[in-house]
């Protein structure tokens, strides 16, 4: 069955700006195009030292450039201290993750990971599904796992979970304008050989695509559907 023309309400939980973009940029644009309202939320801000306040500000200004592409009809920036997840309490960051999902109330939720290499990117996992617990009459109803280059694919997977996507959304039509949003993270953007590059984004897309019979696609781990 076909749910992309009635996804309801989307959230897309990202940790750091970009991942979003990367994992779930061409379905965000398609869901967009059929009229679902999709929200993003970039859970993580960076802060002093590690991160200059004017390279913060920077990258706030990409992404809010790359949701206009993509037709996104939110994007709320959280504070919780980037590439710094693990010095939150579970129960603060619960509850970061927790306001969002309350305040956006989505059908359709997007998450990173849980194998990806980045910390911040299985701990957000796990504050997600806490967010998401199926209690009373409002929770999401169907939630996907998404995959970021140079971090799903990174970590050893004979440690931890590996990739194996179960879900497969054509964005044939829509590649085009997720690389073009990837672009819009100047500051982000790499050059090929590099994964971190719109090169390297397109192989994948076609590479996903080609295993399924379509042109371009973004795979997904299905975690839970209720219907």
């Amino acid at each position: 069955m076909n749910w992309t023309g009635n996804a309801g309400r989307v959230l897309v939980l990202a940790p750091h700006p970009d991942d979003e973009v990367l994992g779930c940029g061409g379905t965000i644009a398609r869901l967009a195009d059929q009229g679902q309202e999709v929200h993003v939320a970039i859970m993580t801000s960076g802060r002093p030292p590690r991160f200059a306040a004017e390279g913060v500000a920077l990258v706030r200004a990409e992404a809010e450039a790359a949701h206009r592409m993509l037709g996104v009809a939110e994007t709320y920036f959280g504070d919780l201290p980037a590439a710094e997840l693990d010095t939150v309490a579970h129960a603060d960051l619960n509850a970061a993750v927790s306001d969002v999902v309350q305040r956006v109330r989505p059908d359709t939720l997007f998450i990173p990971f849980i194998g990806d290499l980045h910390l911040d990117h299985k701990l957000l996992f796990r504050a997600a599904l806490v967010a998401a617990r199926p209690r009373g009459a409002n929770y999401p109803a169907r939630i996907l796992a998404y995959e970021t280059l140079s971090e799903t694919n990174w970590l050893a997977p004979y440690l931890d979970q590996s990739f194996t996507p179960n879900v497969y959304l054509d964005i044939s039509a829509t590649l085009d304008r997720k690389i073009a949003a990837f672009r819009a993270f100047a500051s982000q953007c790499k050059e090929f050989p590099d994964e971190r590059s719109p090169e390297a984004l397109t192989a994948l897309a076609r590479s996903r695509g080609a295993t399924v019979h379509l042109m371009a696609a973004e795979a997904f781990v299905l975690i839970r559907e209720v219907g």
